[in-house]
């Protein structure tokens, strides 16, 4: 009967970017993973969300404890680390604090960057993947459309949107700590992803004087270098090229370094010691972070991006209070949709048990009368025995209404057991022939 919703995962809020990097799903690898998730016993539907700043796995199934003990051991075997290098960084959220969590996501309120709208994107793809192989179903199916309209809402009633502080931004002033000015500087854009091109433009905006766009696809590198009057460099020439660059930003992720400290060094050697910087938004990282020990070499990556974006949350804080009363008011709206997925099906089960004991009852009551009982005194036996019927119910059912859908699960259950409803029907039928 159980369809408590699971969520097991990890973020920025509780581990390092080098630890998420460890078991984050690469283009291609989510659609098997996804199909191996609901081949699991314990698991009904699922969906995996994995971006540069968590990977979660969403799941229901019968038994929720079955679910929670399930996905830790699933994301530690997809990607071959130990369950134990994990433990300390998952957290698990079941239930109503499992919807609601998912909900922040959506809006944005649980981001590195509050109020940044790349999140809700990247839920609506990997939810349209986990659909389109049949890993979701009705339950999460239901509560992911419901947090994207909580997202529309946020963005729409509030104005967190309007303030946010961008990663681009973020970049912005950490390469200010490192260069007075732009207008002499030459950037290198390494990933021509939805992250990079929000940097690329902060720091255009900045007046930086060149900007180059190296992307493993040329024609995407094209594309976005014409929108940014930019140069389009393939990406087989990044090692000549590099030497150009003093500030390099970083967002193609792979399962290897698109730099490594080598190829950094012997940049570095043709800049002559003019200062390099580089900033790695990819998870898993583009950048080899040895390269950081370089002399005149300034590497940060995402984690790095946190401290400056802190500083301005202040701005944005009576705005998330109230994108936190949204949030939690359509919880509710969920939940109680939610438990009346058992509520209906209960209250439909009880009344057919109680009819066909009606039923059976005048049967057995007709067969010993024989035939002296005509039709118009047999139409008044229907009549009365189901009026006796709907009265009886009328109380039980409307408190199971009113109850089961305010989330007093309890109530279900015990309706379940008193009437043996489900797994003790069978004995209740023997209980019956016995009677008989």
């Amino acid at each position: 009967m159980s369809r408590e919703i699971v969520l097991v995962g990890l973020s920025h809020h509780t581990a390092p970017v080098e630890v998420r990097e460890r078991v984050a799903f690469e283009n291609g690898r989510v659609e098997p993973a996804l199909r191996g998730l609901v081949a699991l016993p314990a698991i009904d539907e699922g969906v995996i969300v994995s971006t540069c700043n968590r990977v979660e796995v969403l799941a229901c199934g019968p038994s929720a404890d079955a679910v929670a003990a399930t996905l830790p051991a699933f994301l530690a075997a997809e990607h071959g680390v130990a369950a134990e290098a994990l433990a300390g960084s998952l957290y698990t959220y079941r239930g109503r604090e499992a919807v609601r969590h998912l909900f922040r996501v959506a809006a944005s309120l649980d981001s590195m960057v509050v109020g940044e709208p790349q999140i809700l994107g990247q839920l609506k793809d990997q939810y349209a993947l986990a659909a389109s192989v049949g890993a979701s179903g009705r339950v999460l199916h239901r509560c992911f459309h419901k947090s994207f309209s909580v997202a529309k809402r946020v963005r729409s009633e509030t104005g967190i949107a309007a303030r946010a502080v961008s990663v681009g931004s973020a970049a912005v002033e950490l390469a200010k700590e490192i260069f007075d000015r732009f207008q002499d500087k030459t950037a290198l854009l390494i990933g021509a992803g939805a992250m990079g091109e929000l940097a690329a433009r902060q720091l255009l905006a900045q007046g930086t004087g060149t900007l180059m766009v190296v992307n493993r696809t040329f024609e995407r590198a094209s594309e976005l270098a014409g929108q940014l009057d930019g140069i389009a460099v393939p990406f087989d020439k990044l090692g000549r090229t590099l030497p150009l660059a003093d500030l390099v930003v970083g967002a193609a992720g792979g399962d290897r370094y698109v730099l490594t400290t080598s190829d950094v060094h012997d940049a570095m050697r043709e800049r002559r010691g003019r200062p390099m910087l580089l900033i790695d938004l990819a998870v898993p990282r583009s950048f080899e972070p040895a390269i950081n020990g370089l002399d005149g070499v300034y590497l940060y990556d995402i984690d790095d991006l946190e401290g400056v974006i802190a500083e301005n949350k202040g701005a944005r804080a009576s705005e998330a209070e109230v994108a936190e009363r949204i949030v939690e008011g359509e919880v509710d709206t969920f939940c109680r949709w939610l438990d009346g997925l058992d509520v209906v099906p209960t209250m439909v089960e009880l009344r057919d048990k109680i009819e066909r004991i009606r039923e059976a009852e005048i049967a057995r009551y007709l067969s010993a009368a024989g035939t002296g009982l005509d039709a118009r005194q047999r139409e008044g036996i229907e009549r009365l025995t189901r009026t006796i019927v709907n009265k009886i119910l009328h109380a039980p059912l409307s408190e199971l209404r009113r109850q089961g859908m305010a989330t007093e699960t309890l109530y279900i259950e015990a309706v379940r057991v008193l009437f043996r409803l489900g797994a003790g029907a069978a004995a209740d039928r023997d209980d019956d022939d016995e009677d008989a």
